[in-house]
């Protein structure tokens, strides 16, 4: 009998994803998607608003753990869960850097920096703009931390403005 690799949530009791990357670009990669694949077998299209709005989260996260997380020789971890009401998906980006907790800049004055000062830093811009909800927790098995984000998936829901604040909801 073929066991699936992302069952569905509910199908086998099974309502998370999660997975080890290392940490490396190809890692990042590999978990963003590995990440669209999941929600893809359980029930959002890579095509939805839903797949493509965590799919991008979790790659500006994997990214993340990887430029500012990164301990030579340990990977970073991403778990990807749907919440008991089914309402709600929250991934989780833990890496072993406790000392670096990110934190949203604001966007620049236009012309007010360097093309090169612009390429980078505006990552969790985008996850303000596009989850419902986000923070960051020591992470649960280790030295770290974990940044995580959550998404409503009922219909109708809307992601915050990109002018909303990071919450620090439970973990």
């Amino acid at each position: 009998m073929h066991t699936p690799l992302f069952p569905p949530p509910g199908s086998t009791g099974t309502t998370e994803f999660a997975m080890s990357f290392t940490s490396t670009p190809r890692g990042a990669r590999l978990a963003r998607l590995f990440v669209a694949h999941c929600l893809d077998t359980w029930g959002h299209p890579y095509d939805s608003e839903v797949n493509e709005t965590l799919t991008l989260i979790t790659a500006e996260l994997s990214a993340n753990a990887v430029r500012h997380g990164r301990v030579p020789g340990r990977d970073f971890h991403v778990r990807l869960a749907a919440e008991a009401d089914g309402g709600r998906l929250r991934v989780e980006v833990s890496d072993t850097r406790a000392e670096r907790r990110p934190a949203v800049t604001a966007p620049p004055a236009p012309g007010a920096e360097s093309e090169s000062e612009s390429e980078s830093g505006r990552g969790l811009l985008l996850v303000t703009a596009l989850a419902d909800d986000w923070g960051v927790t020591d992470r649960r098995s280790g030295p770290g931390k974990t940044v995580w984000a959550a998404v409503d998936t009922a219909p109708g829901s809307q992601p915050c403005s990109p002018a909303g604040t990071p919450g620090t909801g439970p973990t």
